[in-house]
């Protein structure tokens, strides 16, 4: 991308905390930090799967304060310093004042940069297609476009949002017409029968200057507020970045711009916000079943099953899910699955630590003394499947930006 006027960045989302994929993942420890698919973690996967078309040194990751030494330990794992490449939120405050905290911090240095988006749990199964559509939406993004990958649905989903496609104007891409909440399934049918509409994927490319002055035009308030709050080098307050307002991008800008396409991609992409999406993603065995851990089936089919520490046995068992870790086992209806959200918020209404973290595990406050101490002990390892969390030792990081 040599021809491009300025440098490109990614910009990675890290600030969820995957509360569909309880109980593995944990407000400590979220999904994008653990290993569900190969030797990787998501955030790590997300990372190399970048390269060769932008450079992993460009990687800026958006995530919680909590979170900031993990990240910065699974950045350095895979060989990319994490000093300078990560920036904090103190809460969480939606997409739009992450992806403008994170936009103000690279315009500081360079004002004609394309900027690529992307949360940090996804998966892609065709890596050369998203290249391919990843050059276009950079060359997209390079003419002034405001680009979304829109993924072509190949079933009525009900669970994403969808974005509906207009006119042609380069590279494939569409304007947008408009974006639509998650459809019920007769809706869903009918978009795919439509041919112009799209899974809604959260990734995005863009000009810096082109979105800076487009949040200035439709959400000046927040950026006033932010830049308020922000120098680019000092923490920002909690009790300050709490006053922004609690608002997706697709709400601040995307749906109100006059400058956004969407790019029909087709690259196997999920965003594993359930644990069927994970079953859909994951390779079966002959009786339709994704199975790891220490697990005997008898007429068993259509099942995720994931142990841990114990054995699972299951006997006449069809489409279900369960999943078992060290303090708790979640069983569900695999279609229903997603519906372990409103488990975790009863959980949090008790004040349930089955939320927060497995045991055993290092607390941020823990870690931190350590840190001052120069005894320097890392969270719980990636929680792969299999694996036990281990405590080991990891090179001391700057603070977070």
């Amino acid at each position: 991308m040599g021809d491009l006027a300025g440098k490109v960045y990614a910009i990675l989302l890290a600030g969820g905390t995957g509360t569909r994929l309880w109980p593995v993942s944990r407000q400590l420890y979220p999904k994008q930090l653990v290993k569900f698919i190969g030797n990787d973690s998501l955030v790590q996967s997300t990372i190399k799967r970048l390269s060769p078309v932008l450079d992993a040194a460009s990687v800026r990751i958006v995530c919680g304060e909590q979170h900031f030494h993990e990240t910065a330990r699974h950045m350095q794992d895979i060989g990319l310093q994490a000093e300078g490449k990560i920036i904090c939120e103190p809460s969480g405050r939606n997409t739009a004042p992450a992806i403008l905290l994170a936009v103000l911090h690279i315009l500081s240095a360079d004002r004609d940069a394309v900027l690529c988006v992307f949360p940090a749990d996804h998966v892609i199964g065709d890596i050369e297609s998203f290249h391919e559509r990843l050059k276009a939406a950079i060359r997209l993004a390079d003419q002034g476009y405001i680009v979304t990958f829109g993924i072509t649905p190949h079933y009525p989903e009900t669970g994403y949002g969808y974005v509906e496609g207009g006119r042609e104007v380069s590279e494939g891409a569409l304007t947008i017409k408009r974006f639509v909440e998650k459809p019920d399934k007769k809706t869903a049918r009918q978009y795919i029968t439509a041919g112009n509409f799209f899974w809604n994927s959260g990734m995005f490319a863009f000009k810096a200057s082109v979105i800076l002055e487009e949040f200035r035009t439709y959400q000046s308030d927040l950026l006033e507020k932010l830049n308020a709050i922000s120098d680019g080098i000092h923490p920002i307050a909690k009790e300050d970045y709490d006053q922004l307002p609690d608002i997706s991008f697709d709400y601040a800008v995307m749906e109100k711009t006059a400058r956004g396409v969407v790019l029909p991609s087709d690259f196997g992409w999920s965003d594993i916000g359930s644990w069927k999406s994970l079953y859909d993603f994951l390779p079966k065995d002959d009786e339709l079943n994704v199975i790891d851990g220490d697990v005997i089936t008898n007429d068993t089919q259509g099942c995720f099953i994931m142990g841990r520490d114990r054995l699972i046995a299951t006997n006449h068992l069809e489409n279900m899910v369960v999943v078992e870790t060290p303090d708790s086992i979640f069983v569900s209806d695999i279609d229903h699955s997603r519906d372990v959200k409103s488990i975790v918020a009863r959980l949090k209404e008790k004040g349930r630590k089955d939320i927060v973290s497995t045991a055993p595990f290092i607390f941020p406050g823990e870690a931190e003394r350590c840190l001052r101490k120069k005894t320097v002990i890392r969270f719980s390892d990636c929680w792969s499947i299999l694996h036990q969390p281990c405590r080991r030792r990891w090179p001391l990081v700057p603070p977070c930006t």
